[in-house]
């Protein structure tokens, strides 16, 4: 099935709401996009026409949203688009949603310091598997493993915070 893609860079419009549910954690927010536009009589730039989209992140992407994103920090989301129609109050109403697929900080406008989320224990899901091939046997990653080792973990942080200075 084809999908449209879209990549919006813009800034967040109002507070990221996350909630629970049965497939996993969703969060929400509305997202605003204004067109930047050279004024070649006045020799600046100025603002041209606001879009705004409703933005859905879920899984790990919106619990980690919640926990990193604030009104008015500048974002650059990308995405599946979605265009919807609905009646409300006897007029018809286009909605443009966007089920983001990766969300990070604009860093042509700011800094950021990037923390890796924790993930899960996943023995769970290996445990049956070592019962059913021997308790010697080699099963390789977990799927979704994380390459990264704890202590390559650590270094890095340490390293990054060595490096990274905020004024």
């Amino acid at each position: 099935m084809n999908e449209t893609t879209v990549t919006l860079v813009g800034n967040v419009a109002t507070a990221v709401e996350y909630r629970d549910t049965a497939t996993g954690g969703v969060a929400r927010f509305r997202f605003a996009v204004t067109a930047r536009r050279w004024d070649r009589e006045r020799g600046i730039w100025s603002d041209g026409h606001t879009s705004f989209y409703t933005v859905s992140a879920w899984r790990s992407l919106g619990a980690n949203l919640a926990a990193s994103v604030s009104v008015g920090e500048p974002l650059v989301v990308h995405g599946r688009l979605r265009v919807r129609e609905d009646e409300r109050d006897g007029q018809r109403k286009t909605f443009v949603d966007v089920a983001a697929l990766a969300v990070g900080h604009d860093l042509s406008r700011g800094t950021a310091a990037f923390r890796r989320a924790a993930r899960p224990e996943q023995r769970a899901e290996a445990e049956p598997v070592r019962e059913a091939v021997g308790e010697g046997a080699a099963l390789g990653p977990a799927p979704g493993h994380d390459p990264w080792t704890e202590a390559a973990a650590a270094a890095a942080t340490e390293e990054a915070n060595r490096l990274v200075t905020v004024p």
